[in-house]
């Protein structure tokens, strides 16, 4: 009997999976494939602790499919060749795929579909409401998230699908392919502690967070992780899953849901809220891609961004002098993952105290970050630089030292991260350069913020 291709991108995951079930309800033997792509594997957003994570996820993913009868084969290459090889090869007679909403992205799965000379379906299983759906009353998207999100809760949420499992998978004759190694995709060694990458570890993350901390997110959210094994975390950590669909939006959102009878009401919404800018996101790019590259008030492609390259490799290091800066930035090295409002502090840091192009943070955050996702990554960039979606942005800037104080008041943060600043007492550790003998192997501050804060006001103003 001739099969059907599953082509894993971004959820890989057996449950819950829209085009899976879909390619199971066919009743054809399913290829499960999953496409390394040079163009992408070569590009300036893509980094080895993310691929990293995703080998791991791929591993597993692979001995799940095992388990149920099957191998996930693996294949090196354009997909836009690839897939119509393996289909001449294989007599295979649909493939099924979940959507992505990138700008490159669409474009290849457009190409893809015309390539390929069987049926193609295609599914939104990496969202709740797809481009289209949360629309004004005139059919125009929204450009501002609290309107948007208004209409989000408003509208019915997708359940989610029945727990199918792949059985009776389709085996090729010839090679299937192995999972390579960091080294064979042309990446060196890293030293980024990368978590475990499963479905598995998804559903006891999501589990735990709602039985244990979703009640207290609201007001814990915003305190500076030392790590992801706090004893009591803020947050819950499942971004990099969300990001590779090791579990799916409806399995969050339908947690976050049911917890919400038994749970404050409004931590569950505020978290709830996190999925909805996630979406917001998607939506913007789908709709607006020019911000790919550009900004999305086209006006402040016009700001005078400053050349100090210096500076941005000070600030690429977590060598500022600002602690919580620091921190946040070798946190990013760490682990390839940074909590959120460090994000936001870096971002704000590194655009309106130094004044150097959004762009350069941007692509920074996706050599690194393991759940860097082009549309959050550009959004959270764009808003911190004022340059996004934003009503009144340009004077929002973080002021490093006071949202320290405010968020990690004893310097648990700093401490874990900045080793060079463990012996200096509490009252200093937001601004050590005061002290009367400053720590000789942590840098001054390499900007003032009072005097950096005019410079971007005026800069900003000026285009405005």
């Amino acid at each position: 009997m001739t099969p059907v291709i599953h082509w894993f991108r971004r959820d890989l995951r057996l449950h819950d999976n829209l085009a899976l079930a879909a390619a199971f309800q066919s009743g054809a033997p399913i290829l499960p494939v999953f496409i390394f792509d040079p163009a992408i594997l070569k590009s300036d957003w893509s980094g080895a602790p993310r691929l990293a994570f995703l080998l791991k996820a791929l591993t597993s993913l692979d001995e799940s499919l095992q388990a149920w009868g099957g191998k996930l084969l693996i294949r090196i290459g354009d997909p836009r060749q690839s897939l119509p090889r393996l289909i001449q090869t294989t007599g295979a007679r649909g493939l099924y795929f979940n959507k992505d909403y990138s700008p490159f992205a669409q474009k290849r799965d457009q190409q893809v579909a015309r390539l390929v000379g069987i049926p193609v379906s295609a599914f939104d299983d990496a969202i709740l409401q797809p481009p289209g759906t949360v629309v004004k009353d005139n059919g125009l998207p929204y450009t501002m998230f609290t309107p948007f999100k208004r209409r989000w809760l408003s509208y019915d949420k997708p359940p989610i699908t029945e727990n199918y499992l792949v059985g009776g998978c389709f085996h090729l004759m010839d090679d299937m392919g192995h999972i390579p190694s960091l080294q064979e995709l042309g990446y060196g060694p890293i030293e980024t502690d990368i978590p475990e990458a499963s479905e598995k570890k998804a559903i006891v993350l999501l589990e735990n967070f709602v039985q244990k901390a979703i009640g207290t997110y609201a007001e814990r959210r915003n305190v500076l992780a030392a790590d992801r094994n706090q004893a009591e975390p803020g947050t819950s950590y499942l971004s990099p899953y969300l990001r590779f669909g090791l579990i799916s939006p409806r399995q969050v959102y339908w947690a976050a849901h049911h917890t919400a009878k038994n749970a404050l009401f409004i931590s569950v919404e505020t978290w709830v809220s996190e999925l909805v800018w996630r979406e917001f996101y998607m939506h913007i790019l789908h709709f607006f891609p020019h911000v790919m590259g550009s900004s999305f008030q086209r006006k402040y492609d016009q700001l005078a961004w400053r050349y100090a390259p210096a500076e941005l490799e000070a600030w690429k290091a977590g060598m500022t002098g600002y602690p919580v800066v620091d921190a946040a930035m070798r946190q990013l090295q760490a682990m390839g993952w940074m909590h959120n409002r460090a994000r936001m502090i870096v971002a704000s840091f590194l655009t309106k105290d130094l004044l150097i192009d959004w762009r350069e943070g941007e692509r920074h955050f996706m050599q690194w970050l393991i759940d860097g996702d082009p549309a959050a990554n550009n959004g959270g960039w764009q808003w911190a630089a004022g340059t996004g979606t934003d009503a009144q942005p340009y004077f929002r800037i973080f002021n490093p030292q006071s949202q320290s104080e405010k968020f990690d008041p004893e310097g648990v943060y700093i401490k874990r991260w900045v080793p060079e600043l463990r012996d200096v007492p509490i009252r200093y550790i937001h601004d050590p350069h005061r002290m009367p003998i400053p720590p000789h192997q942590y840098p001054p501050p390499i900007v003032d913020h009072a005097l950096a804060r005019e410079r971007a006001l005026t800069a900003y103003q000026f285009v405005k």
